[in-house]
Order: structure tokens, then C-alpha cells, then sequence
């Protein structure tokens, strides 16, 4: 039976790489893709933001999104993208809970959230790419 020493790593990498493509996904294919950089900051500033915040979040989800699949500063872009997230939370929660209902409920984002937490309490896990740092895998310690 495997024991959490040895599967903490992989657990945290799923989520890592899992996280990685999601943010990804959101950055690069929706928010540049699908509706484009104009598009993207047409809409933030539709709701009141400076247009240039939808370039930052667009580009710091891709970049983000790049850091966590590779496990580059896993941590740092943990915690650089939670104010997105919370964010995104923030502006949905008048939506209602289901990310289905129109314009989006805050669960989504608010699990991101929580799950950027997760990440980066747990670190970059197996399979990271460090460069040139020691590796900061999640381990635990023996009792």
C-alpha cells in the first residue's frame, strides 16, 4: 500500500498540471482566442475595470498557466493568481452559486481559489522543472 510519502508528490502534480490547463484554457484560448485582447478589455471596461486589467489577467492566467503545467515557481503563481481568482469570485457572487446561471455563479472561481491555496501550501510536486533551484516537491515528514 502506497503511503502519503509517496503519493503527496503525485497528488500535488495532478492538481498542479490540472490547474495549469484550466488557467491556460481561460487565458489563452478564451480571453485571447475566443474574444480576443480587444475583446477582453472591451469587456473589463463594460464592467467598470480599466481595460488594461482584462490584458493582465489574460496574460498573467497564460502565464500562470505555463508555470504551474511546467512546475516552474509553482508557488509564486499560486499566489500571484489568487487575487484574480478572488476576483473573479467577487464579480460572479451576485450571480448565484451555479457557474451555469446566467453570467456565472461564484463557484468555479471560488474553488480555483481554494485550490490555488492548496497548491501552493503543497508546492510543485513530482515531475517540476526548477530552474536550477533545489526542487520543492511536497513531502512529509516521518512521524
Amino acid at each position: 500500500m502506497p503511503t502519503t510519502q509517496t503519493t503527496t508528490a503525485y497528488a500535488a502534480l495532478l492538481l498542479r498540471v490540472s490547474l495549469g490547463l484550466i488557467l491556460l484554457a481561460h487565458g489563452a484560448w478564451l480571453k485571447l482566442g475566443v474574444f480576443g485582447l480587444a475583446g477582453t478589455m472591451g469587456f473589463f471596461g463594460s464592467i467598470g475595470y480599466p481595460p488594461i486589467l482584462g490584458a493582465v489577467v489574460a496574460l498573467a492566467e497564460t502565464a500562470a498557466g505555463l508555470a504551474l503545467i511546467s512546475g516552474v515557481l509553482v508557488r509564486t503563481a499560486c499566489l500571484l493568481t489568487l487575487p484574480i481568482m478572488l476576483g473573479a469570485t467577487a464579480l460572479h457572487a451576485g450571480n448565484g452559486w451555479l457557474f451555469s446561471a446566467p453570467n456565472g455563479g461564484w463557484e468555479f472561481p471560488a474553488f480555483l481559489s481554494a485550490a490555488l491555496l492548496v497548491q501552493a501550501g503543497l508546492g510543485a510536486g513530482a515531475h517540476a522543472l526548477d530552474l536550477g533551484r533545489p526542487a520543492r516537491r511536497a513531502a512529509t515528514r516521518p512521524a
